[in-house]
């Protein structure tokens, strides 16, 4: 599920007969529950809802579900690759990641 742009992982409990759901794109915790599919929609919402009402109480900025930046460890040879990689396309190193990864995901 994705609500202004945070996004869901949900598991179900067969124990208990319940959703249980958490926000994965974000830094903080927001987490939710519901029986039915109706429910766990609504109490996500609601969670995000509180979230930012609870961001905006204390004066903060609420983390942004995607920023936009990307970091990503290499070793020194998967970097020099991409780097040559890069050049040999004759792109920059951004641009050629960027046209890379949004290949790779479509």
């Amino acid at each position: 599920m994705q609500y202004k742009g945070y996004l869901t992982r949900v598991e179900f409990d067969a124990d208990a007969n319940i959703f249980h759901g958490e926000v994965i794109n974000t830094r903080d915790v927001i987490t939710f529950q519901g029986q039915s599919v109706g429910e766990l929609k609504k109490a996500f919402h609601d969670s995000v809802e509180d979230y930012l009402a609870f961001c905006a109480e204390r004066g903060e900025e609420p983390d942004k579900p995607f920023s936009g930046r990307f970091t990503i460890h290499l070793s020194p040879d998967q970097h020099k690759k991409i780097i040559l990689a890069a050049e040999k396309s004759g792109k920059n190193v951004e641009s050629w990641i960027t046209e890379v990864l949004t290949h790779a995901a479509n």
